[in-house]
């Protein structure tokens, strides 16, 4: 009898003795928007089950992360050329409809997909009943597609209007550069294991339910209450090659970064409140106030 409850206790256990695994996590434990996942305490499951689902994890992290790399390696090399060295073949004036169809999927699907029903459709996709706990994983992995479909399937114009040289080109190259800084701040200050789609699978790997990061309010939440959206538009108008391509791109993702925090705000209405209320009243929607900022920098001194 003692025996048959230690062979049932060995078939339930929180964690698969893999190196690889216990390397993955050694790794992840010093990522600090995961020390909560980290530290919670995983939900014991069966040996076949945690073989499953551990594989599972590692297939969606591995496609996540390929995908978003590539995706934001498309965008940086595709704006600093205006578009001009994307794949698409579409002849013209076809090639313009193409465009824009490519330029509409990514704000109209990466929008619909954060509503209730979006939520829902994330949580179909895995096997083994993971889909909730992969939701992010797999937003991520479907918008990194949207992406690279957008940057590299573009079919360009062939037109240029203006290319940077010399020390303009240092100067925009800089601007470059601290746009794209700009947006990887402020996703990490948004909750970067959300943003990367790690908070999915590494749930999943560690049986443990996504812990969730509150509502951002600090680094540049601080400011303004929508810095992932400004710096995002910023990428767009900071490159040294104009292109009638870059200028659509441009015109109509700018447009998205303006429009769609309308409906995140109304989410964040129903999800935090009284919280989001305060937040938002005293938090501008895109600028700082720098009037008060130098307001307060005078009277302190």
């Amino acid at each position: 009898m003692a025996n048959k409850d230690r062979d049932q206790n060995n078939k339930a256990t929180p964690h698969a003795p893999v190196p690889l695994i216990s390397l993955v996590e050694r790794w992840l434990s010093y990522f600090p928007p995961l020390s909560r996942t980290m530290a919670a305490i995983p939900i014991a499951r069966g040996a076949r089950q945690a073989r499953r689902e551990i594989m599972l994890a590692l297939l969606w992290g591995g496609v996540c992360h390929a995908l978003f790399a590539g995706a934001v390696l498309a965008m940086i090399v595709g704006m600093w050329f205006g578009m001009s060295l994307a794949l698409g073949t579409v002849p013209y004036p076809w090639s313009w409809l193409a465009n824009c169809l490519l330029l509409l999927q990514f704000p109209l699907v990466h929008s619909l997909l954060l509503t209730g029903m979006g939520q829902r459709w994330l949580a179909r996709p895995a096997p083994y009943n993971a889909g909730v706990t992969l939701s992010t994983t797999t937003f991520a992995i479907i918008a990194s597609i949207q992406l690279l479909m957008l940057f590299v399937l573009w079919t360009p114009s062939g037109i240029v209007f203006w290319r940077a040289s010399g020390s303009e080109l240092w100067l925009i190259a800089t601007l470059y550069t601290l746009s794209w800084l700009f947006l990887v701040k402020a996703s990490w200050d948004a909750g970067a294991e959300v943003q990367s789609g790690v908070l999915g699978w590494m749930s999943l790997m560690r049986s443990v339910r996504p812990h969730y990061p509150p509502m951002p309010t600090a680094g540049t939440f601080k400011y303004l209450r929508h810095p992932i959206y400004l710096a995002f538009a910023l990428t767009t108008w900071t490159v040294p090659t104009w292109t009638p391509d870059q200028v659509l791109l441009a015109s109509v993702l700018t447009l998205y970064c303006a429009l769609g925090p309308l409906a995140k705000e109304r989410r964040f209405e129903r999800r935090y409140g009284s919280d989001w209320r305060r937040y938002r009243a005293r938090t501008p929607f895109w600028f700082p106030r720098l009037r008060k900022a130098t307001q307060r920098n005078a009277d302190q001194t």
